[in-house]
């Protein structure tokens, strides 16, 4: 009796502690349990999934043929498959199509092969011609998203952001996707992803502009690390000035650099300027840009459809400069008047978070997919983070950035303040804060020129 007793409360104290392996450690608890039991049940139960699924063709004839032979009848054929490799949040398995099938046959079963199998979700995407990958996600990776272990994702100006719900990292890579619309309503999550980019790209050698008409409180606590913050229309309109100079300067050194000498290679970019000529990339965060586009009088106006103008020339011509937009509201539409949507045409990059309003879904995501937009305005509000990655190649998927305190991204800031590269043009729109921690001394008189609000 007592060797029972203690079989049962170790059997209860070893389901007890699996039961918190799932939910403090749930990558340890896949790697244990989850994979090995999923693997099986894909194995064994493979071929009558994919039957059920319609994912299945007829036998050959020459199967046909041997199965009359000995007087049985030739089962369907499913796609070929490889084992099941474990991922840190699933399994992966390729897939060989049989003749006649296409890849939409199997994202339109996707939703019934994920209940089959017990799966948190199931992915396909195709590889090659006739190829897929199937992709298991053994658990909701997006609810408790932990900082990616690599800070880089493929070098300069190459950062992972946001895990994605199929257990990848949604890299912004500027050189392939040089500007980016940011949408997000109040508590979303927007700043959270902006807080993510700008530590990222804070320890790199990067120029990191800042435009925030809301007298700069979103943008003041990242000043140490700013090479200028413009926090009025007026200035904003004086740095995009500044900005434009900059521009037309890197592109006559363009023309200089690679339009003489006959071994001089050709380039149309800076990224083709040998290393010790080239100019430093400059990233330009715009938060808030519907205060940009609003005016109360016709000076108002004048002054928007200056800076408009501005933004989209930055947008139409700064990749091959090196100059590059991250546009950042909470509320983007046809209605904030002219230039509106030239300037998202312009922004490639999408990223929408939870929005009050169905118009600012559509006009960041309906031009990629309309499942997409329908997809943003399903987020729930108790998810915050949470958000539509979109790409103008059509493909989009539901990402969350980790959680970022502001009092940790201003703490990076204030540590790679070292790092900011000189840019003579804007060197009168260095923020106060951020010429202040380079001494200390001064640093303990000047206080902060503004309240830091989240």
């Amino acid at each position: 009796m007592t060797d029972t007793v203690w079989m049962l409360a170790l059997g209860l104290l070893g389901l007890v502690a699996l039961l918190v392996l799932r939910r403090r450690a749930p990558v340890a608890f896949w790697w244990l349990v989850g994979y090995p039991l999923v693997a099986v049940r894909v194995l064994t139960t493979y071929r009558a999934t994919m039957d059920a699924c319609g994912l299945t063709v007829p036998a050959s004839a020459m199967r046909r043929a041997t199965a009359r032979m000995i007087g049985r009848e030739a089962a369907p054929v499913p796609p070929r498959r490889s084992f099941p490799v474990p991922t840190g949040s699933g399994l992966v398995m390729r897939l060989r199509m049989a003749t006649g099938q296409a890849p939409e046959d199997f994202m339109a079963s996707a939703d019934r092969l994920r209940h089959a199998w017990a799966a948190h979700a199931v992915h396909i995407r195709p590889t090659k011609p006739g190829r897929l990958e199937l992709r298991l996600i053994g658990w909701d990776v997006l609810a408790d998203v932990r900082p990616s272990r690599r800070r880089n994702g493929g070098g300069l100006l190459s950062l992972p952001l946001a895990l994605r719900d199929d257990g990848r990292w949604h890299v912004r890579d500027f050189r392939a996707v040089p500007h980016e619309l940011i949408l997000g309503a109040t508590q979303s999550g927007k700043s959270v992803f902006l807080r993510n980019l700008l530590c990222g790209l804070a320890r790199q050698p990067v120029v990191l502009v800042g435009i925030d008409c809301k007298w700069g409180v979103e943008l003041a606590p990242f000043a140490p690390r700013l090479s200028a913050l413009a926090d009025t229309p007026d200035r904003a309109n004086e740095l995009l000035d500044a900005l434009l100079e900059e521009m037309e300067a890197r592109f006559r050194l363009i023309g200089l650099k690679s339009g003489f000498g006959p071994d001089t290679a050709l380039t149309s970019d800076i990224w083709g300027l040998p290393e010790n000529v080239r100019p430093v990339p400059v990233v330009v965060v715009v938060d808030e840009v519907a205060e940009l586009f609003l005016a109360a009088s016709r000076d108002d106006e004048k002054r928007r459809d200056a800076m408009v103008t501005k933004i989209i020339r930055i947008a139409q011509l700064g990749r091959a400069a090196g100059i590059y937009l991250e546009v950042c509201g909470q509320r983007f539409g046809s209605e904030l008047g002219k230039g509106a949507t030239m300037l998202r045409a312009q922004l490639t990059g999408r990223i929408c978070h939870r929005v009050n309003d169905e118009s600012s879904a559509n006009m960041a995501l309906a031009d990629i997919s309309p499942e997409a937009a329908l997809a943003a305005t399903a987020i729930p509000a108790e998810r915050p983070g949470v958000a539509i990655v979109g790409d103008s190649s059509g493909g989009w998927s539901r990402a969350r950035s980790p959680h970022l305190t502001l009092d940790e991204a201003a703490a990076v800031c204030r540590a790679t303040s070292a790092l900011v590269p000189p840019l003579p043009r804007v060197d009168a729109f260095r923020p106060a804060v951020a010429t202040a921690v380079e001494s200390p001394a001064a640093a303990v008189a000047v206080p902060a020129a503004r309240p830091v609000g989240e």
